[in-house]
């Protein structure tokens, strides 16, 4: 096993059991995230995204993970995050594929990619699946996660 793949281990482990600290002791000072819902984010508020998440996921939030691998440079993990959706308080099953670039040992770059239009369809129900495909119902979806972020991180929660 490599060290990078024991980092992505180390992850999703901490993910799994809601300790944004150590997922964020994975990740390098300059790192950039991006996924279908928030976009790009960098730095500090990638990890206030996770804390923001586990939070509203009220240690309901089960990770499953596999197929990890990861080099020097690269790597990827598909994992699968199973919550309550806490605007619907419906279920969601996300499938993702992630890709991982590593610089000093740890994460500097994040990419989730998922399906938006099936997690839609879970996340808002009839809704979801007569918009979800839609840029202008994606585009909404993104402007109220990015506002969500922003309140949060006004909170005592935050980082």
């Amino acid at each position: 096993m490599t060290p990078n793949e024991k980092t992505l281990i180390k992850f999703y482990t901490a993910f799994n059991n809601g300790d944004v600290s150590t997922m964020c002791e994975c990740y390098h000072p300059k790192i950039k995230f991006r996924d279908p819902i928030f976009d790009l984010l960098k730095e500090n508020d990638v990890c206030q995204m996770w804390k923001m998440l586990i939070e509203k996921g009220k240690g309901n939030t089960k990770i499953k993970f596999s197929d990890i691998k990861a080099d020097q440079y690269i790597g990827s993990v598909r994992w699968i995050a199973t919550y309550k959706f806490s605007k619907t308080n419906r279920t969601v099953v996300n499938e993702i594929q992630a890709q991982f670039q590593f610089k000093d040992g740890l994460i500097i770059k994040h990419t989730d990619d998922f399906d938006i239009w099936k997690w839609s369809k879970q996340a808002f129900g009839i809704k979801g699946y007569l918009f979800g495909w839609t840029g202008y119902f994606q585009n909404k979806i993104q402007q109220q996660a990015l506002l969500s972020l922003k309140k949060y991180k006004k909170t005592k929660h935050a980082y």
